[in-house]
């Protein structure tokens, strides 16, 4: 129990020390063009990569196609531009809808 505490503690301070030394070094640091988006578009992959996982997997398995479905349903209102209520209401209305009619 202390050594999950201890690595908790020291994920911790590693968080916020990055934190503080990328709010620290921007003045101090130059970035080529190529490199600010190159940076950019590493960021959008590694964000689409954990919605993915987290939308396609569940406990090591296929979390099911109404999960899926609902994140899609989801992710056309948000590409629309609706407001962020309707799209989390119609997303989990959806994945709710699919699990009640059978669908896993």
């Amino acid at each position: 129990m202390t050594q999950i505490v201890v690595w908790g503690v020291l994920l911790g301070v590693g968080t916020v020390g990055f934190r503080i030394a990328g709010v620290g070094l921007k003045s101090r640091l130059t970035l080529s063009e190529r490199t600010s988006l190159l940076l950019t578009a590493a960021s959008v992959i590694l964000l689409v990569a954990l919605v993915v996982t987290a939308t396609v997997f569940d406990a090591g398995g296929f979390a099911g196609w109404a999960r899926p479905a609902g994140v899609a349903v989801g992710g056309v209102l948000a590409w629309r531009r609706a407001p962020f209520v309707v799209v989390v209401l119609a997303a989990a209305a959806v994945a709710a809808g699919l699990r009640l009619l059978g669908v896993s």
